[in-house]
Formats: structure tokens, C-alpha cells, sequence
């Protein structure tokens, strides 16, 4: 387990912070940039898990940690070595998740559009989070070595968060109707 007992360090007052390897980096760095995506994705679930119970909230716990470890993989540059990194068994867990719920669900006649419950709304903010942590850590990727499961997760991510959203608006799903508001 982290100890800390110290929050508040000054060592980041001149806008570098410390990666898990100890390198010291600039906080505008891409890699920063995705913990910190990662880190907003999971205040936003957070958000959401104020509106959820049983199943859901425990699903939404788990993914709680999960980006936890997330954030640890990515603050470790590389895709391998000692450090705590993402695996195919939280990617699977997700791929589960999402069937189990769809399965439960009617099949979709159209877009759907972010709203319905409380719930289904966070969901749906989450899911849009999501959506940017997967693309500032595809940019990172693109730059850097960075463990492919970690974008694999990012990826099935935002697709629970879109199934868990149609699951709390019971199948009554806020769907798009192209051109409904032209007159």
C-alpha cells in the first residue's frame, strides 16, 4: 500500500512533478496530461456512483481502482518492467460487464442522446471522460512507449459506461431523432 504523509511537498511549485520511476518532469508533459485525464474520468464516476447501488455501484468501485492502476501504469514510462501495469484480465472483466448488461437490453433503433435519469446522465458524462483519457493516452502512445492494455482498457471503458447508461434508464433510452428541431 501508498503512505503519505506528507500532501503538501512544494516540490511541483516550479511546474515539474516526479514521475513512479522518480524522473522529474514538466506538468505540461503528455504523459501528465494523461494521468491527469485518467484522474478527471475517475472524479467523474465518483459523480456518478452518488446515483448508483448494488451491481452498478459495485461494477463502478472496481473500475475506480482499476484506474487507480491505471494511473500508476502510466506514471512509469514504458510498457513493461516491476511496476504495477494494467492487465488482459481487467480488460476481460469490462468485455464481461458489458455483455451481461446488453444482453438484458432492448436492441437499439437509434442514437442515443446523454440523458434520461440522473444516473444515465453521469454515466454519460463519465463515458465522455473516458473518451478523452483513451485520446490524450492514444497521443501519449503515439510519442512514448505505453502499455497497450492500458488503451485497451480506456476503450472498453467508455463502452460499459454507454451500456451501464442505457441499463439505468431501464431501456427507456433518450434516443436522437435526425431533424426533429428544423421546424
Amino acid at each position: 500500500m501508498v503512505r503519505l504523509d506528507i500532501i503538501t511537498t512544494r516540490g511541483g511549485d516550479g511546474g515539474q512533478t516526479s514521475l513512479g520511476d522518480g524522473t522529474r518532469v514538466s506538468k505540461d508533459t503528455l504523459r501528465i496530461e494523461a494521468i491527469g485525464a485518467v484522474d478527471e474520468c475517475n472524479a467523474t464516476l465518483g459523480l456518478l456512483r452518488l446515483h448508483t447501488a448494488g451491481e452498478e455501484d459495485a461494477m463502478l468501485a472496481r473500475i475506480q481502482n482499476d484506474l487507480f492502476d491505471l494511473g500508476a501504469d502510466l506514471c512509469v514510462p514504458g510498457e513493461e518492467g516491476e511496476r504495477l501495469r494494467m492487465a488482459d484480465t481487467q480488460c476481460a472483466r469490462l468485455e464481461a460487464e458489458v455483455a451481461a448488461m446488453n444482453a438484458a437490453l432492448p436492441p437499439l433503433r437509434s442514437f442515443v442522446l446523454p440523458g434520461g435519469t440522473a444516473a444515465a446522465a453521469h454515466a454519460h458524462l463519465a463515458r465522455t471522460s473516458a473518451r478523452r483519457a483513451e485520446r490524450v493516452a492514444v497521443a501519449l502512445a503515439a510519442a512514448e512507449a505505453v502499455n497497450p492494455v492500458a488503451l485497451r482498457y480506456l476503450n472498453r471503458l467508455s463502452d460499459h459506461l454507454f451500456v451501464l447508461s442505457r441499463r439505468l434508464n431501464a431501456g427507456a433510452d433518450v434516443l436522437w431523432v435526425p431533424g426533429a428541431s428544423r421546424g
